[in-house]
């Protein structure tokens, strides 16, 4: 049986102290960009925590995994992670695990996941597939959602990009998953099978549906792909507009990475969604994978708050705000723009 994922975060949202923040959180944005000026209130409704920048698989387009990542590689520190949770504990809506690596080779990535839900955090994780080994403990971590990625049907066609990969593995850990949730009476973790679109796997795109469906997969959700130069435009994007995020000449994908539509001089995540990375570095979203912009550094003495409402990242702000578009990063950024050509729920009869 399915859980209607909006239905159960709004159960677990519902608090007075997390609607005040988040109400707080979208009305500055609102008024910044009346005035002009980086106006900031509360705590960010979302934050999204980088418990390891490491990657057992060498995905072409991931900087982790093609190994074009500059920032030092590493495992946060459980006690940093404590912190930040402890801090936005009755304020914050959601926690994102996951950044620049695979969550799962953290050792104490579930006891992350249990600390957080105990806390009252929705947790929304995303892995590769390869680590689900433990079933009964993820079930039992309080884990709200689980993104899987499976970007193919068949072997063949998932190891083109998941490169080092095993299909089979991820198959099996997938299924045990379900079938660990189905003997505890368990409907969470909600399960995602996410499908990133690429020239050389939409011919599976119903077959990923039925092999998620039989896996008793919640979601299957269809994403766009995100490239950085016109081989890579080439070599992955779909020539089919509605399959991609980018803008295109003639049917053919433009040389540089220019996203469809013109680019604001806003950005609501910057007012939303901070990434807190495993070495304690804040950065003010997903999209600096490199860490060109931390806005400051999590520590014993330094809040999150504080970082939140400092001179950095509002300077940063004022300069989003100014010229969004002189950013490369925000050039290639997916706020405003719909990367999932289609999200389905799966029936389970």
């Amino acid at each position: 049986m399915n859980v209607r994922e909006p239905v159960h975060f709004l159960r677990k949202s519902l608090r007075w102290g997390k609607l005040w923040n988040a109400a707080q959180a979208l009305s500055s944005y609102g008024l910044s960009r009346i005035s002009g000026r980086p106006i900031v209130w509360g705590l960010p409704p979302v934050l999204m925590l980088e418990p390891t920048n490491v990657c057992n698989l060498h995905c072409p387009l991931c900087p982790s995994g093609n190994g074009t990542l500059r920032r030092k590689r590493g495992h946060m520190d459980f006690d940093l992670f404590r912190r930040a949770v402890d801090e936005i504990s009755g304020k914050s809506l959601m926690v994102l695990l996951w950044n620049q690596g695979e969550s799962f080779l953290h050792r104490d990535f579930l006891r992350m996941v249990r600390y957080a839900s105990e806390h009252g955090l929705y947790t929304l994780a995303s892995t590769n597939g390869h680590y689900l080994d433990r079933p009964e403990e993820i079930v039992r971590s309080g884990l709200d959602s689980l993104i899987v990625s499976l970007d193919g049907a068949t072997p063949e066609t998932y190891t083109r990009y998941r490169i080092g990969g095993d299909f089979d593995r991820v198959i099996r850990g997938i299924r045990e998953l379900t079938v660990t949730k189905c003997r505890l009476g368990s409907k969470l973790p909600i399960i995602h099978v996410q499908f990133i679109l690429f020239r050389h796997n939409l011919h599976e795109l119903e077959k990923i549906r039925e092999l998620a469906g039989s896996l008793g997969a919640d979601k299957v959700t269809y994403k766009t792909a995100q490239v950085y130069d016109e081989k890579e435009a080439e070599d992955f994007l779909p020539r089919e507009a509605r399959f991609r995020r980018y803008q295109s000449v003639n049917g053919e994908v433009v040389s540089k990475a220019a996203a469809k539509g013109s680019i604001p001089n806003r950005c609501r995540t910057l007012w939303v969604q901070p990434v807190l990375n495993w070495d304690g570095t804040v950065t003010p979203c997903c999209f600096d994978k490199h860490g060109d912009f931390a806005v400051g550094y999590l520590t014993e003495e330094t809040t999150l708050r504080r970082i939140w409402h400092g001179d950095l990242m509002n300077a940063f702000r004022r300069r989003v705000m100014t010229d969004r578009g002189a950013l490369p990063m925000c050039r290639n950024c997916t706020e405003g723009i719909k990367t999932n050509y289609r999200e389905e729920d799966i029936r389970h009869v």
